[in-house]
């Protein structure tokens, strides 16, 4: 069985969207490509974690990750990635609403799970087998599985911005302690690399 890694972008205040989420805004009001320009403007110097990000043996999500309606499904939407989304295999999306699963071109299969975030990482890794399950966002997402101490690896990629307002990482999560693995920086991005701390373990202490 492989690990569970998370890989977010995110402002140096701790933000990975900005307010109002919506069509016409899918980062939130105000933000752009202010959080994602070093995936665009800079892709060969970033090639390494832009490979990683998608090299998981499955993947979850949350509802607000796949789009932006609440409620019953409109079966019209299948996400924000056009025909072929970047996943190239199983993604399990965590909801109240039953949906029968959704297969893209290239590979990617949207799976709809209902019992919560136990269910999706068991059928996560099941998918995946020895390779990794990378829990793709938002944020809420991300928070409910690192309060749960279900992740192994952390890689948060660092814009130089300031948002001030939106979706924080982190809310809710309480005492976690990490281990710095890497960082490495280009001109729009620092990557930062942690291993998350189990209990009883030293933060220091070697993988």
């Amino acid at each position: 069985m492989g690990k569970v890694t998370c890989d977010m972008a995110i402002s140096v205040d701790g933000f990975v969207a900005g307010p109002n989420q919506g069509p016409d805004a899918p980062f939130g009001e105000g933000v752009g490509d202010s959080l994602h320009r070093w995936m665009f403007d800079e892709p060969e110097a970033n090639a390494a974690e832009l490979t990683e990000m998608t090299a998981a043996g499955a993947f979850i999500m949350g509802r607000n990750m796949f789009g932006p309606s609440r409620g019953d499904w409109d079966l019209d939407w299948t996400g924000w990635w056009g025909a072929e989304p970047p996943y190239h295999g199983p993604v399990f999306v965590l909801t109240h609403h039953e949906r029968t699963p959704l297969t893209m071109e290239g590979g990617t299969t949207f799976h709809f799970v209902t019992g919560g975030i136990t269910e999706a990482l068991e059928r996560a890794q099941t998918a995946a087998g020895d390779w990794n399950v990378a829990i793709a966002g938002g944020a809420a997402t991300v928070n409910q599985f690192l309060a749960a101490g279900l992740v192994d690896e952390l890689r948060l990629h660092t814009a130089p911005v300031l948002l001030g307002r939106g979706e924080r990482l982190f809310e809710g999560i309480g005492r976690t302690d990490l281990r710095q693995v890497d960082v490495r920086r280009t001109g729009l991005v620092t990557h930062l690399r942690y291993a998350v701390v189990r209990d009883g373990a030293s933060p220091t202490a070697t993988a």
